[in-house]
C-alpha cells in the first residue's frame, strides 16, 4: 500500500512559500525579537573563557609580576622618591629634596607626571637599582680519593645505579664491568659487545642496563640474569652515546650517522628517527618537561627536539666548534653544553643563552652537575675544571694523575658522572682507570677563599 500524497492548491503553497521566505530575511529588515542581555553576556562570557582562557591567565599573572617589579622599584631601600617641582609650585624645600642635595642622585628610570590640586606639575626621580654581581658559593675543593683499575683498554663510560650501591663502567676491551660503589670491588663482568663500549644508562624503573657501543650495537641486559634481552637494529654506524626518558619507557641513542634515534623501550620499535644534524653526534640527554630532548653534535650546533613531534624545536649555533657533552642542571631548568671554545649555559625550553664559561682550553669530552651547583668539566689532556653553576666561577682546577707505567699522554677523562648524592665524582679515563673523586673535609673559607674577579659585569636575573 502506497500512502496518497495530499494534495494543496496552488495559492496554499504560495503563501506557505512565501511565510519561510518572509522568515528567512526577517533579519534583514530589522523586525528582530528583543535581545536577552543577561542571557547574550553570559554567552559571551562563556564563549571568550572557552577560546582565551589560557590567555586571561597569563596576562593576570603577567600583570601581577609588573604590579610587585614596580613596587619593588618605587621602594628600592626604603628611601622616599626624589621630587622635583614645576615652576607653578611653591618654592619650597622637601626633606627628601634637601637629603638629594647632600647626597648625590642614582640616574633615573622614570619621570612620572602627576597635576596637584594647586595645579603644579610634580616629576617624581625614582633612584635606580645599582647594577649587582652575585658574589659565588663557596664549595669546597675536591681531592682524589681512589683509584679502580681493571679494564684492559680505555674506559670511555659510566653511570651510576639509582640506589647508589654500585655503577658499571664500559670499555676499549669491549666488556662492561660493574663495581661495589663503596668499596670500589668488582662484581660482575659482562661480555657481549664486539667492539668499544661508549654509553651506559642504568634505568630507574625497571632491572635493565642499556649499552651502545662502535660494532653498531645497542643491547638492553636484564641485571636480574645478567644477560642480554633485548637488541634494538637500525643504526648504519658506531653508536656513541644513549640516554634513558626518566618518566616514559623510550631511549634515545645516537652517534657517527648524524642521527638520534628514539625506541620503545618494550617493542624495540624505533619510534623516531632525529634527522637534521650534518655531522657525528656525541652527546643527548634527556628529561620529562619539554624539550625532552637535546644534542650536540660535531657539526657545531645543538639541537632540542620535541618528543611527541619527532621534530626539531630551535637549533643552537652559537659554539665554534663541536659540542662533545651535554648536561641538565638536576634542579634548575637549564642545560650546559661543552666545547673547546667555551663552555656555555643555556635556558629551557627555548635555548636561551645564559652566559659563557670561559678558560678550559682543552677538547672538554665530559661534563656533570651536582644539586649544589658544582659543575665539572673534563678534557683529553686530563684537566679537570669546577665551576659555582650560578656565576661561572672557576673555584678549582685539577691535573687527573696517570696510573704508573703509562704515559703522560693517556691522562685523557672520557666522561665522569655524580654519584646519586653528589657528593662522589668517578671519571673514566685513557689510562685504563677509573678514577673517584669526594669533597676535601678539612677545607674552609679560610683556607680556599673566593678569589672572585668578574672581568664583565653580568646582569642576570634568575
Amino acid at each position: 500500500m502506497t500512502e496518497e500524497v495530499q494534495r494543496h492548491s496552488v495559492h496554499t503553497l504560495v503563501f506557505r512559500s512565501l511565510k519561510r521566505s518572509h522568515d528567512m530575511f526577517l533579519s534583514n529588515q530589522g523586525i528582530l525579537a528583543p535581545i536577552d542581555e543577561k542571557a547574550e553576556k553570559v554567552k559571551k562570557l562563556v564563549k571568550s573563557r572557552d577560546c582565551y582562557g589560557l590567555v586571561f591567565d597569563r596576562v593576570k599573572r603577567a600583570n601581577a609580576m609588573k604590579q610587585m617589579q614596580h613596587i619593588e622599584n618605587r621602594e628600592p631601600n626604603s628611601q622616599q622618591p626624589l621630587a622635583i617641582m614645576g615652576a607653578d609650585a611653591p618654592a619650597v624645600p622637601s626633606p627628601a629634596m634637601s637629603e638629594a642635595a647632600l647626597v648625590p642622585a642614582a640616574p633615573p628610570v622614570a619621570q612620572q607626571q602627576s597635576a596637584t590640586s594647586a595645579g603644579a606639575t610634580v616629576q617624581t626621580l625614582i633612584p635606580r637599582r645599582a647594577p649587582a654581581m652575585p658574589k659565588p658559593k663557596w664549595h669546597p675543593p675536591w681531592k682524589l680519593y681512589r683509584v679502580i683499575s681493571g679494564h684492559l683498554g680505555w674506559v670511555r663510560c659510566a653511570a651510576v645505579e639509582p640506589g647508589n650501591e654500585w655503577f658499571a663502567t664500559g670499555s676499549a676491551d669491549r666488556v662492561i664491568k660493574i663495581w661495589d660503589l663503596a668499596s670500589g670491588q668488582l662484581k660482575v663482568s659482562l661480555t657481549g659487545h664486539i667492539s668499544s663500549v661508549r654509553g651506559l644508562a642504568v634505568s630507574a624503573r625497571h632491572p635493565y642496563l642499556f649499552s651502545c657501543g662502535e660494532d653498531r650495537q645497542v643491547k638492553c641486559w636484564d641485571l636480574e640474569y645478567n644477560k642480554v634481552i633485548r637488541h634494538y637494529h637500525g643504526h648504519l654506524s658506531a653508536v656513541y652515546t644513549l640516554a634513558l626518558h626518566p618518566n616514559i619507557d623510550v631511549l634515545a641513542t645516537a652517534g657517527r650517522d648524524a642521527t638520534c634515534r628514539i625506541w620503545d623501550m618494550r617493542t624495540k620499535a624505533n619510534v623516531h628517527t632525529l634527522t637534521g644534524h650534518t655531522n657525528t653526534v656525541a652527546s643527548v640527554i634527556c628529561q620529562s618537561a619539554e624539550p625532552q630532548i637535546v644534542t650536540g653534535s660535531h657539526d657545531c650546533t645543538i639541537r632540542l627536539w620535541d618528543l611527541a613531534a619527532g621534530k626539531s624545536r630551535a637549533t643552537l649555533t652559537n659554539h665554534k666548534k663541536s659540542v662533545r657533552a651535554l648536561v641538565f642542571h638536576p634542579t634548575v631548568y637549564m642545560f650546559a653544553s661543552a666545547s673547546p671554545d667555551n663552555i656555555k649555559q643555556w635556558k629551557c625550553p627555548d635555548g636561551k643563552f645564559v652566559q659563557n664559561l670561559p678558560g678550559h682550553n682543552a677538547i672538554i669530552n665530559c661534563l656533570a652537575v651536582n644539586p649544589e651547583g658544582v659543575l665539572v668539566s673534563g678534557a683529553d689532556n686530563g684537566t679537570l675544571h669546577c665551576w659555582d653553576w650560578r656565576t661561572g666561577y672557576n673555584f678549582q682546577r685539577l691535573q687527573a694523575p696517570v696510573q704508573p707505567g703509562s704515559m703522560d699522554s693517556e691522562s685523557g677523562i672520557f666522561s665522569m658522572t655524580f654519584d646519586m648524592s653528589g657528593s662522589r665524582l668517578i671519571t673514566t679515563e685513557a689510562d685504563k682507570t677509573i678514577k673517584i673523586y669526594k669533597e676535601d673535609d678539612t677545607a674552609t673559607e679560610e683556607t680556599h677563599p673566593i678569589h672572585w674577579r668578574p672581568e664583565i659585569l653580568k646582569r642576570r636575573k634568575y
